[in-house]
């Protein structure tokens, strides 16, 4: 008797731990889209199935004997034959058709719901049956690059018009004319700024406050 609780304890001991799968949603006005962080699916081992208001995902688990099983009943109804899945690398990414342009308070059971604009039928019927709407996406190169045209187009004015030229100057210029403007700021702490080696190298920059300013040393 003892000798079988203590099997039966190292059997349930060293059964392979099975890896915790998460799964996410979000919406646009027609798609609810849910994405499942598994990694290397095998494509050929995923299964969906899309009912009216249910959906039903399986795949094998790489390196692993265990099977993934994600069983939804879904808060409200979608189009099956215009529902799609991706299998990629790092995840399996599943597209739900909405069949109204209702905005979803959640993925299962209905809890609620926030009506928004509707899909007309007219639009639903043009896309097809195996034409999921293009989603949105931002091109941030795209943004990256308008933004930098922006700020180069951007002219500005009094000291930040000062301080630009200086970066423009020190940027393009000669190693030369980058040790005569560091030396001459530096020893001059700030009052002298000059592009002159020559000069720079010869002595010590010597401190040249503003008129009507004077200039003291902290101890």
């Amino acid at each position: 008797m003892t000798e079988t609780k203590d099997n039966t304890a190292a059997e349930f001991f060293l059964q392979p731990v099975k890896p915790k799968i998460k799964h996410d949603w979000y919406q646009t006005e027609s798609q609810v889209v849910i994405t499942i962080l598994l990694k290397n699916a095998p494509k050929d081992k995923v299964k969906v199935n899309y009912g009216e208001k249910s959906l039903s995902i399986t795949s094998a688990i790489p390196d692993s004997d265990s099977e993934y099983s994600l069983e939804l009943d879904l808060a409200h109804e979608i189009e099956p034959c215009m529902c799609s899945h991706v299998v990629s690398p790092s995840k399996i990414e599943v597209k739900l058709r909405k069949k109204e342009g209702l905005r979803w308070t959640t993925l299962e059971g209905e809890r609620g719901e926030v009506k928004v604009k509707a899909i007309p039928q007219a639009v639903i019927d043009a896309s097809g049956p195996q034409k999921p709407p293009k989603i949105f996406r931002k091109d941030w190169d795209k943004i990256e690059k308008d933004i930098n045209k922006m700020e180069a187009e951007e002219k500005p004015e009094g000291d930040a018009a000062l301080n630009a030229l200086f970066q423009k100057i020190y940027g393009e210029g000669s190693d030369e004319v980058r040790k005569a403007m560091n030396k001459s700021f530096v020893e001059s702490g700030g009052t002298v700024l000059s592009t002159n080696w020559d000069q720079v190298a010869k002595d010590k920059v010597e401190m040249k406050p503003p008129d009507g300013v004077e200039f003291k040393k902290w101890d």
